[in-house]
């Protein structure tokens, strides 16, 4: 790639894989009311189907920022699909065994990790520069676009085959990209150019040391952002089945409606931060939302103030994250966000992801009710904007730069 073009192969393909990362952990939340059903999982052994994503993110994350930067992203990328295909068959040959699909998801869990790593990391090194702002928005959203083609592709699955549906979808989706990968690693499409090698090996140890421990604080925020944000995504639908009556199918379109504003505000926060916005006072408004909608709304209301606490939660949802996806190129000062400080606010994502949906599960078991979600959630939002105004005030009117 030279300065002045992007190869848009190799964006489309880093976006692809990343939102194919995001179908493969978000099939779960649809399936849910199904699988609990069908086999009567334990509830706190459901939300660690969820979980048990983020312990290979942990694990691997930086693990991966170096065999990437040594140009093995491909290779890196069939071994995660190839765990993928493992995982996604192992669930359908024994469903009824809860801690077979643990473990089958705990596989899907590592690719899932290699896609979500060389996905925006490809994207980006494979922008020019005057394109590069249009691509990490597109990054931001690879999350909800990919869990609301779990979501588009959920009713359509239960009518033909039930929930077995969404993970055959998934086995053959990891074929059919594994054999992209081949293609484009046969034409060294997927090496990355020595200059986004460097920018993707900056250390974070040579950050000054108050930018780093703005990273660090973001990272804490994320984590409790992610916690609430996964546990919420985990359990909405069975939340709508077993509250609000709805079917499964009927209740995956309730869950579609935050995800919808989710993207559209992600697409809107992506213009306001490259118009020149701070970056810390945007973040504390999203989480100002986020927390204010906890408090202000119980999570048994129904109707049009149910519809409406849906779509406040998707306009904070979209703001916050892009914010989180940003900071690393305004605290690192460079366009390509530096793998070191990309891996120190996914190990808060991770967290976060990890504990969420498992929190809440064993809230409702003890329990009974889900009305505990919203004090639950409404004190960690609460922490978490507290923590942001300190960041915000630490920035001091950082901008993102590209």
């Amino acid at each position: 790639m030279t300065a002045s073009r992007s190869n848009w192969t190799g964006v489309a393909f880093g976006l692809c894989i990343a939102c194919f990362a995001a179908y493969q952990q978000f099939k779960l939340p649809p399936a849910l009311p199904l699988l609990l059903q069908s086999y009567g999982y334990d509830r706190t052994l459901a939300g660690g189907f969820m979980s048990v994503y983020a312990l290979a993110g942990l694990g691997l994350s930086l693990f991966l920022g170096r065999i990437i930067d040594r140009g093995h992203a491909g290779v890196s990328i069939l071994i995660g699909l190839a765990a993928m295909i493992a995982g996604s068959s192992l669930a359908l040959a024994l469903p009824e065994n809860g801690w077979i699909v643990l473990a089958a998801r705990a596989l899907e869990g590592a690719g899932f990790a290699v896609l979500a790593m060389c996905g925006p990391v490809l994207a980006n090194a494979n922008a020019a520069p005057r394109h590069l702002p249009i691509i990490v928005g597109l990054t931001a959203a690879w999350i909800p676009v990919g869990q609301l083609a779990a979501a588009l592709l959920a009713p359509a699955a239960f009518a033909v085959q039930g929930w077995q549906a969404l993970w055959l979808v998934a086995i053959l989706g990891s074929a059919a990209l594994a054999v992209w990968t081949l293609s484009l690693m046969r034409r060294g499409a997927l090496e990355l150019s020595a200059g986004a090698r460097a920018a993707a090996g900056t250390k974070a140890a040579s950050l000054p040391a108050g930018r780093r421990l703005s990273l660090i604080l973001t990272a804490v925020i994320f984590m409790l952002w992610s916690g609430q944000y996964f546990a919420y995504m985990t359990w909405l639908p069975q939340y709508l089945v077993e509250v609000h009556g709805l079917t499964p199918s009927l209740a995956v379109v309730g869950n579609m409606v935050p995800v919808v504003v989710l993207i559209l505000t992600t697409l809107v926060t992506g213009m306001i931060l490259r118009a020149g916005v701070p970056l810390g006072p945007l973040l504390v408004a999203g989480l100002a939302v986020q927390a204010a909608g906890w408090w202000a709304v119980s999570s048994a209301a129904g109707g049009w103030i149910g519809i409406a606490s849906l779509v406040v939660y998707g306009i904070a949802a979209g703001i916050c994250p892009t914010c989180f996806f940003a900071m690393p190129s305004a605290l690192a000062g460079q366009g390509r966000a530096a793998g070191p400080a990309f891996g120190i606010i996914m190990t808060g994502r991770n967290l976060g992801v990890l504990v969420g949906p498992v929190l809440l599960a064993q809230a409702f078991k003890i329990t009974g009710a889900w009305d505990i979600a919203a004090p639950i959630f409404g004190t960690i939002t609460a922490l978490a904007l507290v923590l942001g105004l300190w960041l915000a005030v630490s920035l001091r009117g950082a901008r993102y730069k590209y």
